[in-house]
């Protein structure tokens, strides 16, 4: 058994994403011109693209829009140049966070990252400071409830590396990055849809915060998700409400 309240702390999460709808679309438009230019337009061949317009279509995005965001990528419509950057730094008591960011203005971006950490109770790091407390993996969440036996049996055929069964009842599968198509894909054949997947950086360990810890961490959080160069933020913190 591991974890505690994972189904609550991914629920609470996802319900604060889709609050922020607005902005997930401009998000997803970033990652998906990121994707083609990276590793072509067919998503057929590039598991990145393909990852990203699933995203995109899950949020209702209009076609077109993912259709531009792709041609823009691979050149035939004129676009903005985003680089990848990652920063860590440290939340409150140091609990550990990655921030993953897409700009067109370094020097912009760092700054306002830094003034988020300063302000609100953290502090940026350097590169590496806290990249080794995460695994870069796929992770998949199913509902308490679902059957353990049958969801190990199909996760380990489609190639997965692990199922781990939490306090709650929930039940997750982890997955090597590159595998995560595959896996996904294999889930669904066996009739198993997660409610919640995606590649991301998974805590190693996690720190419970409670009270006013868990208020500031939040915010902290919450201010770094809303600048407009930020991608992705992962942390190490859980947040009881």
């Amino acid at each position: 058994m591991a974890g505690h309240s994972k189904w609550a702390n991914i629920q609470h999460r996802k319900g604060r994403q889709d609050a922020k709808r607005g902005k997930a679309f401009t998000k997803l438009i970033k990652e998906i011109t990121v994707a083609a230019k990276m590793g072509g337009g067919d998503a057929n061949f590039n598991p990145r693209l393909r990852l990203a317009i699933d995203k995109a279509k899950a949020e209702n995005m209009p076609g077109d829009n993912i259709k531009n965001a792709v041609k823009r990528g691979t050149g035939e419509l004129d676009g903005v140049n985003y680089e990848e950057i990652r920063y860590e730094g440290y939340g409150i008591n140091g609990a550990a966070v990655i921030v993953d960011c897409l700009t067109d203005n370094k020097t912009r971006t760092v700054a306002d990252v830094r003034h988020a950490f300063n302000k609100y109770g953290g502090n940026l790091g350097t590169d590496g400071s806290v990249a080794f407390m995460f695994k870069h993996c796929g992770q998949f969440l199913f509902a308490p409830g679902t059957s353990e036996d049958a969801l190990m049996d199909a996760a380990l055929e489609a190639g997965a590396e692990d199922v781990l069964t939490n306090e709650d009842g929930s039940i997750e599968v982890v997955s090597g990055p590159g595998e995560f198509i595959n896996v996904k894909d294999a889930l669904e054949k066996s009739g198993f849809k997660p409610e919640f997947a995606e590649v991301t950086m998974k805590p190693q360990s996690e720190t419970v915060f409670s009270g006013d810890d868990a208020a500031k961490m939040q915010k902290l959080l919450d201010v770094i998700e809303a600048l407009d160069d930020v991608q992705d933020v992962y942390t190490t913190a859980v947040l009881e409400e």
